[in-house]
């Protein structure tokens, strides 16, 4: 996303600093036709003046339309059209102001007909042209996605904290009205037994949404880090487990977020399957990649092609990561993901 901002904010810089050079240039060229018409006007000379500041407004215009042309194979055709208009106006307003005569500008716009011609005909069929088309839109495609991803990552933590902060404590607050107007009623057991069971159904909504929000993201993961959420993930496990993660520096928020569902969704696996065997969660920064490996030493056999796996693969594969499972039958099973943390 960031990208994506800093790219909208150079072409709006670029496109006011073109509207401000027009703006002046309009001034100026109507200070110096003014002059001329204070003199005594005569031969018109701003026109030259005009002349020059029109060059440079459309020198400045080409350059701000080459910056904001979406990459492709025809981008630099166009930048290259652009300039060979701007160049062949400039020599027809030359041999206007010169008193027209003998059309002498129709050389020079044959020249720079004949080279834009050639240019076309090499982008149109130059094979390699095609490749690098397509390896720009993939680099384009790319940063776009990443964007998206790191906004979808931001939004469920903001959710997962106004749900933390907001209804779920607005329910804990209810429960303990409602167990104070149950002490209150001891002797009409009747209305006491309705309290009562509200205060159970506040107390199972309270549970539900707090399984949802750690279903987003627990709130230590963005407070305190990985290797703190993966601890918290261990003790709350209901199988023995290890946790080894030494991360140096913290991993984008998105790849955090992704490598603790990784570890979660395993976690919950070997917890169903494993038959009650101990599991080690194993977490490091390696050249700018976050592995995560949780494996147990269950029965194995776990089917990679399942449905939470799948989905763990999806969500680490739309980082640019690789997720590997490995479980042979009889000899437990692991899981491995590599997530990139690179810009």
């Amino acid at each position: 996303m960031a990208i994506i901002v800093s790219v909208n904010q150079s072409n709006s810089w670029h496109g006011d600093a073109l509207s401000l050079q027009v703006a002046l240039s309009a001034l100026f060229g109507f200070v110096n036709t003014l002059i001329w018409a204070l003199t005594g006007g005569g031969y018109f000379w701003p026109a030259w003046v005009w002349l020059a500041l029109g060059i440079a407004a459309g020198v400045h215009a080409v350059v701000v339309h080459g910056v904001r042309a979406t990459p492709g194979r025809y981008r630099k055709l166009r930048i290259h059209g652009e300039a060979t208009g701007l160049i062949l106006a400039v020599y027809v307003a030359i041999w206007i102001l010169s008193g027209a005569g003998y059309f002498w500008p129709v050389w020079p716009t044959s020249i720079f007909l004949l080279a834009l011609g050639i240019h076309a005909i090499v982008v149109q069929w130059r094979p390699e042209s095609r490749e690098q088309e397509l390896v720009e839109r993939v680099d384009e495609l790319t940063r776009t996605r990443r964007g998206a991803v790191d906004v979808q990552a931001a939004e469920l933590r903001r959710i997962e904290r106004d749900l933390h902060d907001g209804a779920q404590a607005r329910l804990v607050a209810l429960s303990m009205h409602l167990g104070r107007a149950e002490a209150r009623l001891d002797d009409q057991p009747e209305l006491a037994e309705l309290v009562r069971r509200a205060r159970q159904e506040a107390g199972s909504a309270i549970s539900e949404l707090r399984d949802l929000a750690r279903g987003i993201a627990p709130p230590v993961l963005a407070d305190r880090g990985l290797a703190a959420a993966l601890d918290g993930l261990g003790r709350r496990a209901a199988i023995p487990v290890t946790v080894d993660a030494t991360i140096d520096k913290r991993p984008p928020p998105v790849v955090e977020t992704a490598a603790y569902f990784v570890a979660a969704e395993a976690l919950t696996n070997s917890a169903k399957h494993a038959g009650g065997a101990a599991a080690r969660v194993y977490a490091a920064m390696a050249d700018d990649r976050l592995v995560v490996e949780v494996s147990d030493s269950g029965t194995g056999g776990a089917d990679p092609a399942g449905s939470g796996l799948t989905g763990l693969r999806h969500r680490v594969e739309a980082l640019d990561g690789t997720l590997t499972v490995t479980s042979p039958p009889g000899h437990g099973t692991t899981v491995l993901a590599e997530l990139p943390c690179g810009s």
